[in-house]
């Protein structure tokens, strides 16, 4: 089970498919958060989030039991897909749109620091928190999924680009979008904060 462990994607899909269903456990454990988290910063719901990564997974299984994955080395971009699909099929179903938002306790941009350990910082950090999701709420889809892909799933833009299909250029324009949007919203925020 150790020397599974250490094998790549490619080789633990390959043990995978010759029988050793060791290998699809350890993928699944290897990609599990930042699957689970992409699924739930759309859906907004833990037991929705899980029930769409469950079917995401019950997908990626049967797609390699029936020998049609075509690995370019792209494992967890391609999961990422299946996992974008099932929620965008949830949201048609549902006759909604999408929105994506911040985990609690999660800072996707890494803004914000733990100082110390103290009541007073963690409060305030928390606030800031809350804050920051409320004002990352307010970014229109596309560069919200963006930021969400690059400073969560810490993805390329080339993988952000084919799983939203988009180029690699309009991509990098959302993320500048995203991050000058965010600057012009905080900015504004803090002197609503000032003035209150």
């Amino acid at each position: 089970m150790k020397a599974l462990k250490e094998k790549s994607d490619l080789e633990l899909i390959q043990a995978y498919i010759a029988g050793e269903e060791a290998g699809i456990e350890i993928l699944l454990n290897r990609y599990k958060t930042k699957i689970y988290t992409s699924i739930y910063l759309q859906v907004k719901d833990e037991y929705l989030a899980e029930d769409i990564f469950q079917e995401t997974f019950i997908k990626v299984i049967n797609t390699l039991k029936s020998g049609r994955y075509n690995d370019e080395g792209k494992f967890l971009p391609w999961v990422v897909r299946i996992a974008q699909n099932m929620v965008i099929d949830h949201f048609r179903k549902a006759k909604r749109g999408p929105t994506v938002v911040s985990s609690d306790g999660y800072d996707i941009f890494g803004v914000l620091e733990f100082a110390d350990d103290s009541a007073e910082s963690k409060l305030m950090l928390s606030q800031r928190n809350v804050d920051l999701r409320k004002i990352i709420q307010r970014l229109p889809d596309d560069q919200k999924e963006v930021l969400i892909m690059r400073h969560f799933c810490d993805m390329s833009f080339k993988e952000i680009a084919d799983i939203t299909e988009v180029s690699i250029n309009t991509a990098l324009g959302r993320m500048r979008y995203a991050l000058n949007n965010l600057r012009k919203m905080i900015e504004e925020h803090n002197m609503m904060l000032n003035l209150g």
